[in-house]
């Protein structure tokens, strides 16, 4: 079986002086079936949400694809004219921005936004569309969806707005959902909430899903696989349990080695453990050489880190786990 999405050495680049294009994204390759969900992880301006834009052809100005292919069911999406992908876009593929307070209209009902969707990608009537829109807040469990329709996003809290967002991914049953940071400023328990539905709605739907973020906890709890990227690139790409058991990379041990968890070192007496931290900041657009990008914050970094460019990913195992890393093996990580 093919699988839903494939993506092939996508690079996207932002336009400098001159015309040149500065590298933000570069050669991100991964293939996504039908039911399965990848995580891309890493801190911010490592280029996440770029990708996520540039997978639904919605980047910004100064931005633009340089190379690479994305199909989705065996459709090349970059080639696609405007027309066609704008009936793609909201109906094969969606997806559910990190602020929904910026992403819903202020001055329309919620009612009128989920169908508006369902009328334009279903060819509903306005009957129609509303009340499948009541069925639709009801599947992400909003209470009292047949009153919430009429609610402008300003009445509704940050978690219901999210799942109003949701609710609107999910209208024309795509067979892609692209979830970029979908907890963003929202408590603990709503966070919790929030990926208990997409799983379920996941479960449900069989739709294939992206999920950005930088909560790793929330990657061992959902995704199949996990993509790691740092500065643009991608450090380690594989099987999500393989990936949190044995990660590879240091850039990745870092990630993981900052998620807090309780100590239980002494019965009667818990508290959290002082939580490591990777020195340094990840290196703005234009200061990326050939060299690893991660040299300068790397406690394992040898010469040869310095002096030859950055490895291509390599597989570490049949499974598919690959890494960008010249001490590749050689780690106690």
């Amino acid at each position: 079986m093919s699988p839903v999405l494939r993506v092939e050495n996508l690079s996207v680049g932002m336009r400098a002086g001159g015309g040149a294009y500065v590298p933000v994204l570069e050669n991100l390759t991964f293939d996504l079936d039908a039911g399965q969900t990848i995580a891309l992880v890493g801190e911010s301006g490592c280029g996440k949400s770029i990708t996520a834009l540039a997978l639904m052809r919605l980047l910004p100005d100064g931005f633009q694809v340089t190379s690479g292919s994305v199909f989705l069911e065996g459709e090349d999406i970059l080639k696609l004219r405007p027309k066609r992908m704008r009936a793609i876009r909201g109906n094969s593929m969606s997806m559910i921005f990190q602020e929904p307070m910026s992403a819903l209209n202020p001055v329309y009902t919620i009612g009128d936004q989920l169908s508006e969707v369902l009328r334009l990608h279903r060819g509903m009537s306005a009957r129609d569309a509303l009340r499948e829109a009541v069925e639709l807040l009801r599947a992400v469990q909003i209470p009292a969806p047949e009153k919430r329709v009429a609610a402008y996003p300003h009445e509704l809290s940050g978690g219901m707005r999210q799942r109003v967002m949701i609710a609107m991914a999910l209208a024309c049953k795509p067979k892609l959902i692209i979830a970029d940071e979908p907890t963003t400023a929202l408590d603990v328990t709503v966070q919790a909430q929030i990926f208990d539905l997409l799983a379920r709605l996941q479960s449900e739907t069989n739709t294939a899903i992206i999920l950005i973020t930088h909560d790793l906890g929330a990657v061992s709890e959902l995704a199949n696989k996990t993509a790691v990227l740092y500065a643009g690139r991608c450090v380690e790409n594989g099987a999500t349990d393989e990936i949190v058991r044995l990660p590879q990379h240091p850039y990745t041990k870092g990630l993981l080695s900052c998620v807090p968890h309780l100590s239980l070192g002494c019965a009667s007496n818990r508290e959290w453990e002082d939580l490591p931290e990777i020195p340094g900041v990840v290196p703005s657009l234009g200061m990326r050489g050939a060299e690893c990008a991660f040299l300068k914050r790397c406690a394992f970094a040898t010469d040869v880190c310095a002096n030859q460019p950055q490895p291509p990913l390599a597989g570490r195992n049949e499974e598919g786990h690959l890494v960008s890393c010249w001490r590749q093996g050689e780690l106690s990580i």
